[in-house]
């Protein structure tokens, strides 16, 4: 399906420099290396940053997140989320992620990160959220909400870009 993308333009080479910094800070890798184009336009009411003409990102409380495609492509290794199988059926419909549902996650999260959700069994992105306790706290199954999901498998976003 073809994606109607409003009000496109590429950004400036200073600021996929200072996209690449903040990405880099947050999540450990370079993710735009050499001399990418990137765009930004709007998907209805989404922001989304388009790296050669794969919509990677998108604006959430202006910060840069990664899109499910974008997790798919880029497969980073930092700020994850892993759930068990049982909980899946739940996050792919919305729901937000509970921390006694989660076999393992990544350490360094602090409360407010954006984190990416997957399954223990195929660690394939099921979901995105903001962190709603640290990664020690749902390490250790502190009971209530770990993870506040944003994008999921099925959601809007999702049918709209497949």
């Amino acid at each position: 399906m073809a994606v109607k993308i409003k009000n496109r333009h590429r950004l400036k080479e200073r600021d996929v420099k200072e996209l690449s910094a903040d990405l880099l800070t947050r999540f450990g890798n370079d993710f735009l290396k050499g001399k990418v184009a990137v765009d930004t336009g709007s998907v209805e009411e989404f922001t989304v940053l388009l790296v050669e003409d794969s919509m990677d990102f998108m604006m959430y409380d202006n910060k840069v997140v990664f899109t499910l495609q974008g997790l798919i492509k880029h497969q980073p290794k930092a700020k994850y989320v892993v759930i068990d199988m049982g909980a899946v059926v739940f996050i792919t419909k919305g729901a937000d992620v509970m921390a006694p549902g989660i076999s393992d996650v990544d350490l360094m999260i602090q409360k407010d990160d954006f984190v990416w959700i997957c399954d223990e069994k195929h660690r394939k992105p099921l979901a995105t959220g903001i962190a709603l306790m640290t990664g020690e706290e749902m390490k250790t199954k502190k009971p209530g909400k770990a993870v506040k999901t944003l994008q999921y498998v099925g959601d809007r976003f999702w049918l709209l870009t497949h």
